[in-house]
């Protein structure tokens, strides 16, 4: 599991963090792609033997770093020209690449965290098959373009920067991205001297126009790419309506390749050919089960017994309770329900609920609904997670824009479980936080997952060896109340226990529904 290693945003930084929205996701998102995947480009450098038919470099990785305002380093990326060799029976060039964000953007937003191999046609550099991992609130998803059966008419974000880079600077072509087919036209508009940490380089500036661009609010795309045959793209900006991102190379190292020519690389497994679609579209069929990276199946139950002080107060049923479709959208319903209350709780009432609609995939929320009649009645809420344009509406007026991936509290208790929450090894140094973006009341916070030892706690008398996971959310009046959860160190990772404040809730039972 991916998870952030860098930490949290200082106070001063806070105004301008509040500032950037969510859209800095999608910003990044591109400048990581354009860039590492410049490195791409990087790999597109022309060969040491033009006769060997392809213009990628085996062996080159570029290293990039990336900087917003005055911010330095909020990003890096990478790319490697990996080897060549075969994908099934076609010649292909092998490609890796890695994009994250760092310091505040990780912390105050969220963690972008994605890599990439691609298989590239030597001679038409175009895609042959993308394997694209991205995490999305923790949880890795991964995503795959097969073209070995039918081949590929346009350029991906990668292929693209590599077509740039051996153009003779202007041209114009496609590129298919988010399942979207955008034109790409670009041309040089000027020479510029560029000093990186990688060295200092006469460039040419290269322009860069596309609905692409202005679909995900940025501008002003410029490429600086070296003078000479290598044409490394050197420096990439572009802008969006807060700022300007500059990506500059950092490193380049060409590491040579164990063979003169035509290296292959070491076995791997051949892609499976993306099935032809059948004639008539499957009809959709109820529960059906999770995949088997959740640590949870369909039809979970889990009860809590809640106290305080050590004195009983209620009972409370966390379900992951059916799946089924939601407005034409495939839907888990996780549900948090209250079943018992003790004489005298005005905390709250029996059947208070809070229901949540989930990706089944991701658990990005989709929906919350908050309805308590006691002392917490003042959180009741609706709102609705827009998944593409990560706008949340609440109480059917409210509306703030959030961070890709923002969970609601009740998808982060599930979504958690399959967190690779391992615990730092120097205490002094938790490089081993995760960050997640979390909508709570009328705003997303950042909540910051801080992992411990195992340790052995007692439940119902019996003893178990769980994992604490303290939790910092950002919102003073939440903190207060020191919030951490146990979770269980076998493969289901069970949430064994919650505690805020003076409350304590203990796993007393746990059944699978019979599902209908």
């Amino acid at each position: 599991m991916i998870k952030s290693t860098h930490p949290v945003v200082s106070p001063n930084n806070k105004s301008v963090l509040k500032n950037l929205k969510s859209y800095l996701i999608i910003a990044m998102c591109f400048c990581m792609s354009a860039v590492l995947f410049r490195p791409s480009d990087a790999y597109a450098q022309m060969p040491v033997n033009q006769e060997t038919g392809t213009p990628f470099r085996i062996g080159e990785k570029l290293t990039y770093t990336v900087a917003f305002e005055r911010y330095n380093n909020v990003a890096y990326a990478e790319l490697k020209t990996v080897s060549r060799g075969k994908i099934g029976d076609m010649d292909a060039i092998e490609l890796r690449s890695r994009i994250k964000t760092l310091d505040f953007v990780s912390a105050a937003f969220y963690l972008i965290d994605e890599s990439r191999t691609i298989f590239a046609s030597p001679e038409l550099g175009l895609p042959i098959y993308i394997s694209k991992n991205r995490n999305i609130g923790g949880l890795p998803k991964e995503t795959i373009q097969n073209y070995l059966t039918v081949p590929a008419s346009n350029y991906d974000l990668v292929t693209l920067i590599y077509k740039i880079r051996n153009s003779g600077g202007s041209g114009a072509m496609t590129i298919q991205e988010n399942e979207k087919i955008y034109a790409i036209t670009f041309q040089t508009t000027g020479n510029e001297k560029i000093k990186t940490d990688g060295g200092e380089f006469d460039t040419s500036i290269i322009t860069v126009q596309s609905e692409y661009l202005t679909d995900n609010g940025l501008k002003d795309l410029r490429i600086n790419l070296s003078s000479d045959d290598a044409k490394i793209p050197v420096l990439i900006r572009f802008k969006n309506a807060k700022g300007e991102f500059k990506a500059s190379v950092a490193s380049i190292q060409n590491i040579e390749p164990q063979a003169e020519v035509l290296p292959t690389p070491s076995p791997i497994a051949t892609p499976r050919p993306t099935p032809a679609p059948a004639a008539t579209p499957r009809p959709y069929v109820e529960n059906q089960p999770l995949a088997a990276d959740l640590s949870f199946e369909l039809g979970e139950s889990l009860e809590y017994a809640i106290t305080t002080v050590g004195q009983p107060v209620g009972t409370f049923t966390l379900q992951a309770k059916e799946r089924k479709e939601l407005l034409g959208q495939d839907s888990l319903l996780l549900t948090a329900t209250v079943t018992g209350v003790q004489q005298g709780n005005r905390l709250f009432s029996l059947n208070d609920y809070i229901r949540a609609q989930v990706n089944p995939e991701t658990l990005g929320p989709r929906q919350i609904q908050i309805n308590f009649n006691g002392t917490f009645n003042s959180l009741n809420l609706t709102a609705q997670f827009d998944e593409k344009t990560s706008v949340i509406t609440f109480n059917g007026a409210g509306q703030v824009e959030a961070p890709v991936g923002t969970h609601s509290l009740l998808s982060l208790i599930y979504a958690v479980r399959s967190f690779n929450l391992k615990p730092s090894k120097d205490t002094y140094n938790p490089i081993n936080d995760t960050r997640v973006a979390v909508f709570w009341e009328n705003k997303p916070y950042i909540f910051t997952l801080r992992p411990s030892t195992a340790e052995i706690i007692d439940i119902k008398g019996m003893k178990i060896s769980a994992q604490l996971i303290s939790v910092n959310t950002g919102n003073p009046q939440l903190d207060s109340l020191n919030i951490k959860v146990w979770l269980s160190n076998d493969s289901r990772r069970l949430p064994l226990r919650f505690s805020a404040g003076q409350y304590q809730a203990d796993l007393i039972s746990e059944k699978n529904l019979l599902l209908k």
